[in-house]
């Protein structure tokens, strides 16, 4: 069983322990473009299930970055903020945007699976 789920707007979340990593999806960058700017929630932020939590700006369009679950930002990736491209480049791994301490572990069991997600990317897309 995968430890990555997928929410509707095309972020994906890692759990470990009770801190989950955020990041979007290899479908959501080829939506997008090119990134060339990121902005990301500042430490100590806390955030709610589906609301925002960053903006990436491609050379496309500028679209919100929103949280999949709640919880309070513990650690961002000022790598992507130096550099936008790494995004483009490794969406679903290094590339990730920030890390949360869970508040509600429920909340995960909403979000898809990597089966599911695909399914859904494939058919938003046509």
């Amino acid at each position: 069983m995968s430890d990555v789920k997928f929410s509707k707007e095309h972020e994906w979340l890692k759990v470990e322990g009770d801190v989950a990593t955020i990041g979007i999806t290899k479908h959501a960058t080829e939506m997008l473009g090119d990134i060339v700017f990121v902005e990301l929630p500042d430490i100590g932020t806390s955030v709610e299930k589906d609301g925002t939590a960053g903006v990436v700006e491609s050379t496309k369009a500028a679209s919100d970055v929103y949280t999949p679950i709640s919880g309070e930002v513990v650690e961002n990736n000022q790598s992507i903020v130096d550099d936008p491209a790494k995004i483009n480049s490794d969406p679903e791994n290094e590339a990730w945007f920030f890390k949360l301490k869970i508040k509600d572990k429920s909340e995960i069991d909403s979000l898809m699976n990597k089966e599911e997600y695909e399914k859904f990317a494939k058919e938003s897309a046509s």
